[in-house]
Order: structure tokens, then C-alpha cells, then sequence
């Protein structure tokens, strides 16, 4: 879009705000926005471009969009003693003495999982006012999906419910200890224990956009880092609120987890960020191009 004479713009959505950075010339005055709907968006919540001048006057314009319905996974996970007693002294170490260790847990499981998703928000701040990635992410090879984006997860404890939470991004699981790589190139911005997540590394991509891996069992890469596609960050484990070794992997967009499965599609990103923008007479970002009449089929190893 385009603010002439705006000091600042962004894009709300709903009650979040998408920072907008500049694109093109400066006699193009173009800015580009990334722009994520979480996975429980409220159907004709309001979307809109807003921008303020120097003066602090500020002027929106309202986004028209469509909401298609959508359906996401569920799935129950028993939690047996033994879990409890490895990981809730862990990952509460400050537990009274005298608290069961299902109480414990769910401290985890809500208030730990609350602070890790306001963190991850807090980190999304942190981004590159230009692209770092090119073309498509990749998923890690050998790897199978088998927790889902957005899973509605029901935890059950000696035959009764005792917790339900959402799931973000992508459990890939392949062999212990698996190598995991970067799925695009850009900087590392967070590296360290992140509450369930155990073991983290952010990596930012530009404009908003990071990708996330967790549980790992070890971490190679320090903040700072300009990784590369492909570029090995750690390896997989259990740490966090893990019960297998696996990867907990997700896409985030200003914070917002997203689901992968687009990002590992290159004719879903030409479709939405590169033809938009050639289309406005803009310059290509992300290293696609979005004239090409075929491109490599996403794959495919996941449970759409």
C-alpha cells in the first residue's frame, strides 16, 4: 500500500497490529505489510491500514476480506506419573514442597504456555525491515507430521480430563538427536530455554516473518547468527514440556503462529507475496518468481 506523507503505518487485525516497512523508491512511497490471522480470528473482526503523520494525526482505511470456514485437528494426551515426575520439578523448580505434582503441571501447562506465547509476540518485534529468506522454506528431511497446527489437545490424567490447550506449528519427528536444519536463511534472534518449549532457536526472516524450533537437545547457533537454508541450528530432544524426542517447529508472523504448511509451498508464496507485489509495480522479494507458470509441488509427507 501506499501512505504519502505518513511517518508511520501498520495494518491492525483485530485487537494486533502488523508493523508495515518500505518497499521500492522513495518516489514509490510503497510500504509492505505482512499479515497473519490467527488461528481463532474472529469472522468480521476488523482489518485495516492505519497511518499517522508527523503531527500525530492519524487516518485508516478498512481492509475488505473474506474469512473461509476453517476445521482444525483434536487429539487427547494422557499424562502418566512418571512424565509428572520428570518434568515438573524442571520445569517449576520454584514448586512449593508441599504441591502435587499435577498442580504443578498444570501451572505449566497454562501459565508457562501463556508466557511463552507472550514472548514469542515480544520477539516478533525484533525483525529485519527487508527480506533474509528466499524461496521456499523447507521441512526437514525424513521427518513425519504427526501433531498438527492449531490441534485442540484434551490432557488426561487417570481416566479424567484435567486441561485443554491449542497446539501451535508442527511436531516433526524422524530419529533421536535428528539434526535441524534452518528452514531459510536469516539471523537468529533468540536462542535458549523458552518455559514448555524447552530448548529454542528464533530465526528471523525479515518483515515480521520467524520460524521456531524447539525442544532441542542442543543448541550450535548464538544471537546474532546469519544462518543459511539448510544451515544446522541443533539437534532434536525432549526438553520442555516434550514427551518423545521430536521437533516442535512453527511459522510465525509478527509473533502469530501460522500454519507451515504454506510456507513450505512456493506456489503459495508466489500466489500471495510475489504476484501482489509485481502486480503494484513493486520489487521482488523472497527470490520467486511470479511469472513462473509451474513450480516444484509442496510437499506432501504431512496430515492436511
Amino acid at each position: 500500500f501506499r501512505a504519502t506523507g505518513a511517518a508511520r503505518s501498520s495494518v491492525t487485525v483485530g485487537n494486533m497490529v502488523a508493523p508495515s516497512f518500505p518497499i521500492g523508491s522513495p518516489e514509490q512511497n510503497a510500504r509492505v505489510a505482512l499479515i497473519a490471522l490467527p488461528y481463532d480470528f474472529t469472522p468480521g473482526a476488523p482489518i485495516a491500514i492505519t497511518a499517522e503523520d508527523e503531527a500525530g494525526n492519524t487516518a485508516s482505511r478498512s481492509i475488505p476480506s473474506e474469512l473461509r470456514p476453517r476445521k482444525f485437528p483434536r487429539d487427547t494426551i494422557e499424562i502418566k506419573e512418571a512424565f509428572l515426575q520428570a518434568k515438573v520439578p524442571e520445569l517449576l523448580p520454584q514448586r512449593p514442597a508441599g504441591q502435587p505434582l499435577l498442580d504443578g503441571f498444570l501451572v505449566i501447562n497454562r501459565d508457562q504456555r501463556r508466557q511463552a506465547e507472550a514472548e514469542k509476540r515480544r520477539i516478533g518485534g525484533r525483525t529485519a525491515d527487508k527480506p533474509l529468506w528466499e524461496g521456499a522454506f523447507v521441512q526437514p528431511r525424513n521427518t513425519k507430521v504427526f501433531s498438527n497446527f492449531a490441534e485442540t489437545r484434551t490432557y488426561i490424567y487417570e481416566g479424567r480430563d484435567i486441561d485443554t490447550q491449542v497446539h501451535f506449528g508442527y511436531d516433526l519427528a524422524s530419529t533421536k538427536q535428528a539434526p535441524v536444519p534452518a528452514a531459510n536463511a536469516g539471523v537468529v534472534v533468540f536462542t535458549g530455554a523458552l518455559t514448555i518449549y524447552g530448548n529454542t532457536v528464533i530465526v528471523d526472516h525479515g518483515l515480521g516473518l520467524q520460524t521456531l524450533y524447539a525442544h532441542l537437545s542442543r543448541i550450535d547457533v548464538k544471537e546474532g547468527d546469519k544462518v543459511e537454508k539448510g544451515q544446522e541450528l541443533g539437534r532434536s530432544g525432549t526438553t520442555g514440556l516434550a514427551i518423545g524426542d521430536h521437533l516442535h517447529y512453527e511459522v510465525l508472523v509478527h509473533g502469530v503462529s501460522v500454519t507451515p504448511l504454506e510456507w513450505w509451498d512456493l506456489k503459495w508464496i508466489r500466489d500471495h507475496i510475489a504476484k501482489p507485489l509485481k502486480q503494484a509495480g513493486l520489487p521482488e522479494i523472497a527470490g520467486v518468481d511470479a511469472g513462473a507458470a509451474e513450480d516444484t509441488p509442496p510437499r506432501r509427507d504431512v496430515d492436511d
